[in-house]
């Protein structure tokens, strides 16, 4: 094994990390998606964490958890088919809420809140897409937070 590798299995977390770090979004008019993304990011209590004016709006509560930006290179911002940003809610009147105020906001239905999977086992979940198009699931597994 050379200095540059690193063997995985025998490396030690130094914290539990949930994955991804964070997600962005593309857009062509920032403004308008940093104005839906703040009705929106106020459900699960985020606000702006950091602005790049003209470039991004990032939002977070003790880092970086999701942007939406203006692509680096230039061209103009698309969605990408299959591509999707999940949001766990701490309930499922949390998920209700979020999937309202993303639709309240100027956003459309992919689903409507409500339990998924055989015999409404599964998770409850909604869908929507934001103004630009961008799927976003939000989704609460298990039972409510207390």
């Amino acid at each position: 094994m050379n200095d540059m590798t690193v063997n995985l299995k025998s490396a030690e977390p130094q914290r539990v990390r949930g994955l991804p770090g964070h997600s962005t979004v593309g857009t062509n008019n920032l403004e308008a998606a940093a104005e839906f993304y703040d009705k929106l990011m106020a459900v699960f209590g985020i606000g702006r964490f950091l602005v790049q004016p003209g470039r991004a709006v990032y939002y977070g509560e003790r880092t970086l958890e999701f942007g939406v930006i203006k692509p680096f290179d230039g061209r103009p911002a698309n969605v990408g088919n299959g591509g999707m940003v999940a949001f766990e809610a701490r309930s499922r009147a949390q998920v209700r809420e979020a999937h309202a105020t993303a639709l309240e906001a100027g956003g459309s239905d992919e689903g409507a809140p409500g339990p998924r999977g055989e015999n409404g086992e599964g998770p409850y979940c909604a869908y929507f897409r934001d103004p630009e198009g961008n799927k976003f699931l939000v989704y609460r597994a298990g039972p409510d937070e207390a």
